[in-house]
């Protein structure tokens, strides 16, 4: 008999469930690819496939919505048919009834904690794969459609007059390189290559451009053939909410493995590096006849560089001031001096923040004399690619970037400057805070994710209990009565991330918000339950 009754409650419970489910996560998921549209211009064939690669992230909020709603709905109508009181006057006790609402319960919360902690972070990292890999066709559809694309991470915009996907070749390429805080720059070329390289976490977007003239401030400078690389970071999946246990425990062991630290730590470096530079740089010219020295990378040139004075602006690079003097050494000729070059200034620049990326010199009008005696004057002097002196990149390396960039000491750095700038010693405070919040947001996202999978036991037997309780009425009473509850406890989880963020608070504040929702709401499960036990 009681396996009839449970086999009946559940039929029911299931039906109800399956439909309430299968509406809300088609229509919450198909709001999520708007922010894809948007920003990649996926294609309809994408479209499909996206949605089902986001159905477990709805399926995380919709499933305890899901069971909510059909259990509320259930017992509210096993109540007001009477069926309920059929079952007591035969002796059948209320927590045998309530079996088939608590099982659907347990099986939500497995189901929530499943899908938050691995299932819902693997789909969001797929679907961001699937539409990185289509990165070539996305960006000359783009092209085709629009005559430009955006590389996401706002800096480049790429014009061609022509695409050539099947040889990977745009032509008549025009790029614009807008940065914050910096003039803009303009690159023309005859022609230009794409190349992607797809990784799980993110791609790149390389673009070789040759016969390229480049535009400083309105200057044209013909570089010959030059290569413009943007990392684009993920959509969703750089983010923690969209993490897999796992990877957080991974980011909590290594925070350059989280997108935005590995960033900002970036960004940090490039600015160490260019002071380190500058202050070895004065120290050198303060010598007579001593000259600050680079080489190529392929070792086949010397550059040996005099300024009257360095000092890096704002604009993240060292400006040169006059008198600028410059030798091209032939280190294979015994080092023949090849060319000589004189300004009144110059810059030295990195040419990105990438660790594998060198640096940049350029000087202004400069006067050039060859060694055979031929002279000249040219508008502009790029010298690019210039590896980074060892001694300036010590401690700057991935292994140990993160303890460089936040040492401290009693001069207030341990970043191997003995005069930092107030924007590296800002950018180092930002560094350190950033840390924080994400060691902070780590913690709140595990304490979350189990707060909420827990929360469905709790939670559905309130909806089981209301649900009998308001049999007389609507039938969509009791499931709207439920849904208080269930917004207290999500506002008790809101509120707790959001003081874990808090310096104030601190995050031990935050997860005993949280936690407290869920005692909460357990206590007035059990509260209804007793009284529900007792009618």
């Amino acid at each position: 008999m009681f396996f009839l009754l449970h086999r009946y409650l559940m039929k029911e419970l299931l039906r109800v469930f399956f439909l309430a489910t299968v509406a809300l996560t088609l229509m919450l998921s198909a709001g999520l690819l708007v922010p894809m549209i948007k920003e990649y211009g996926v294609s309809p064939r994408q479209m499909l496939s996206l949605i089902g690669d986001f159905c477990p992230i709805t399926l995380t909020f919709v499933i305890p919505m899901g069971a909510l709603f059909s259990a509320a709905i259930t017992y509210g109508r096993f109540a007001a048919d009477r069926e309920l009181d059929a079952c007591r006057a035969s002796g059948i006790a209320f927590r045998t009834l309530i079996q088939p609402g608590f099982s659907l319960a347990l099986a939500a919360a497995l189901a929530n904690l499943l899908l938050s902690f691995h299932i819902t972070p693997a789909f969001v990292h797929r679907s961001e794969y699937r539409v990185r890999a289509d990165a070539k066709q996305i960006l000359f559809r783009n092209i085709q459609r629009k005559g430009y694309w955006d590389i996401p991470g706002g800096r480049y915009k790429i014009y061609a007059e022509q695409a050539v996907p099947a040889d990977n070749l745009l032509l008549d390429v025009v790029i614009l390189d807008i940065q914050k805080n910096k003039p803009p720059r303009m690159i023309t070329a005859r022609q230009a290559i794409v190349d992607i390289e797809t990784r799980r976490e993110h791609h790149s977007v390389t673009v070789i451009t040759e016969d390229t003239i480049r535009f400083d401030e309105n200057q044209p400078v013909r570089v010959g053939t030059i290569g413009v690389s943007r990392r684009v970071p993920p959509l969703l999946a750089d983010k923690i909410k969209f993490q897999k246990i796992e990877q957080l425990k991974q980011i909590q062991a290594d925070k350059l493995q989280f997108g935005p630290i590995y960033d900002l730590a970036l960004t940090v470096r490039a600015q160490t590096i260019l002071e380190r530079l500058a202050e070895e740089g004065r120290q050198t010219l303060k010598k007579p006849q001593e000259y600050i020295r680079f080489r190529s990378a392929d070792g086949g040139r010397e550059y040996l560089l005099r300024a009257g004075g360095l000092e890096v602006n704002q604009e993240r690079r060292i400006d040169l001031t006059g008198p600028v003097r410059l030798l091209e050494i032939l280190p294979y000729r015994n080092n023949e001096v090849y060319c000589r070059y004189e300004s009144d200034r110059g810059q030295i620049t990195l040419e990105d923040d990438r660790i594998d990326r060198g640096l940049e010199l350029i000087l202004e009008t400069p006067q050039w004399q060859l060694g055979g005696g031929v002279k000249g004057t040219a508008l502009q002097k790029a010298i690019p690619e210039l590896p980074i002196p060892e001694a300036i990149l010590e401690g700057l390396q991935r292994e140990k970037l993160l303890g460089t960039l936040t040492k401290t000491d009693s001069s207030g750095t341990g970043l191997g400057v003995s005069k930092p700038s107030r924007i590296l010693q800002a950018l180092q405070t930002q560094l350190r805070e950033q840390l924080v919040q994400v060691d902070n947001q780590l913690t709140s996202e595990i304490h979350s994710r189990l707060v909420l999978g827990l929360g469905c036991i709790p939670l559905i037997v309130t909806g089981i209990c209301l649900g009998i309780l308001f049999r007389g009425g609507h039938i969509l009473s009791a499931f709207g009565a439920s849904t208080i509850p269930g917004a207290l406890l999500i506002v008790f989880i809101l509120s707790g991330k959001q003081l874990t963020k808090n310096p104030a608070a601190g995050p031990e504040v935050g997860i005993a918000v949280m936690w407290g929702g869920l005692v909460l709401l357990t206590m007035l499960a059990w509260i209804l339950y007793r009284k529900i036990s007792r009618v």
